[in-house]
């Protein structure tokens, strides 16, 4: 379907440094994604421009600079660091003979690496049609409209449109299929949701340690590496928290600058975990030396897919990788709130001290209250603080009536009062915030 070179392993790197900061990317960056792609570079070729120019993005020079690289070095494939048109893509694979890829493709490769479960496979599939949309070219010239003729007359259509039409009915049965998936993951929501239990999603910039650190509070054992995109696939794992009970924590795709606006709509179940999550922890790799970049991109990715308002704490990661390593700590606003936390996810340092930052920010204020209950209701009211563990003691008068001592927080002791039709009230004998 689509005549393009054999993608090999040494590929030649180009990176333009432009003067608009909206436009500028990041070499190591690149050299991390080529090589979390499997990929070796042979040679990269390096500019300035102040915007790209129409035919080969680059200028003329610098084009034939990269076909002579690709020649010395005898590279199978270029990769731009930067976002080409389908015509500039044809027109530097047609100077440097070799197959020509931008940042995007590079990604959805690294992408179809990585799914590992049918929904992730489908949605990067999704995500490399519609992106394939605008670059197919005649691969053949077999097909071609209808002649007169016995024996010649064709489908009436060129092979071209053959195959956006084949691509059309594909891109709609993805579609479909992934709308059945939406569907039961909302349904999984819901529930969650009648059950009230609150979920806590992981962001943060890819590589930033989101999966060890799941890995480490959930014993998941979710695929964790030193690579970009290790993630794809959304893994959700029950954990306990002190003075709220169950939580649902979700592990999610990490965040890069200019993701693929193709990626995001595919992604959209995926990215749903992150949209209706009641806490954000916003994974950072302190020891970055772009840190402040990379929260602002995922800070930007966040109001891309309206997820952006949302409470977030901030987990700042890899605090043993600093030159000056810093001990494990919890920041608080001027109001007491935890806004930061202080780890290190692989070494397990400042881990005691997440699970206390999710209790304040989670249940809220704590209530403690003495219930006397008496014979005829002690069985009906006991299982309801029982159920989610929240009595302390539980002791007995000289008439057999019930002395309870229940912790708990305000909005699980205000449903329990919905509940009971505010019954509870008339056996609080003591009561302390």
């Amino acid at each position: 379907m689509f005549d393009r070179f054999d993608t090999g392993e040494q590929a030649v790197l180009v990176h333009i440094n432009f003067s608009s900061e909206d436009d500028r990317e990041d070499l190591d960056e690149l050299k991390l994604l080529v090589s979390s792609a499997g990929v070796s570079t042979c040679g990269t070729v390096t500019g300035s421009r102040q915007f790209a120019q129409a035919k080969f993005f680059v200028g003329t020079g610098k084009a034939q600079e990269i076909a002579d690289t690709v020649a010395a070095c005898h590279a199978d494939v270029v990769i731009f660091n930067h976002a080409l048109t389908p015509s500039q893509e044809r027109n530097l694979e047609a100077l440097c003979q070799c197959r020509v890829l931008d940042r995007t493709s590079l990604i959805l490769d690294i992408f179809a690496q990585r799914a590992r479960t049918h929904e992730g496979k489908m949605q990067v599939e999704l995500a490399q049609l519609r992106h394939m949309s605008t670059r197919l070219i005649r691969g053949w010239t077999h097909l071609e409209r209808q002649k007169g003729g016995i024996g010649l007359r064709g489908p009436g259509e060129t092979q071209l449109e053959t195959d956006r039409r084949l691509l059309r009915a594909r891109i709609k049965n993805i579609q479909g299929r992934l709308s059945k998936v939406s569907k039961q993951r909302e349904q999984g929501r819901r529930s969650r949701s009648r059950a009230e239990v609150p979920t806590v999603s992981l962001v943060g910039y890819t590589n930033a340690g989101k999966s060890t650190l799941f890995n480490q509070i959930t014993d998941a054992n979710v695929y964790a590496a030193d690579q970009l995109f290790a993630t794809l696939d959304p893994t959700l794992r029950k954990i306990v928290i002190d003075d709220v009970g169950d939580v649902i924590l979700a592990d999610t795709v990490g965040f890069i600058r200019h993701l693929p606006h193709d990626l995001v709509a595919a992604f959209q179940a995926t990215l749903q975990e992150t949209q209706e999550a009641d806490l954000l922890l916003h994974v950072i790799d302190v020891a970055d030396e772009r840190k402040l970049d990379n929260i602002e991109q995922v800070t930007n990715v966040l109001a891309q897919i309206e997820a952006d308002d949302i409470p977030q704490l901030l987990i700042c990661n890899k605090i043993d990788a600093l030159d000056e390593p810093l001990t494990p700590r919890i920041d608080r606003d001027d109001e007491g709130t935890p806004i930061r936390v202080w780890i290190s996810a692989q070494h397990g340092q400042g881990l005691d001290l997440l699970p206390l930052a999710l209790t304040e920010l989670l249940a809220g204020k704590i209530v403690q209250h003495q219930l006397l209950l008496t014979l005829d209701v002690a069985g009906k009211f006991k299982g309801l603080f029982y159920k989610s563990d929240f009595v302390e003691s539980e002791t007995y008068d000289e008439l057999g009536n019930t002395l309870l001592s229940v912790r708990l927080p305000i909005i699980e002791w205000n449903k329990l009062l919905k509940r009971t039709n505010n019954e509870l009230l008339q056996f609080v004998v003591a009561a302390q915030a």
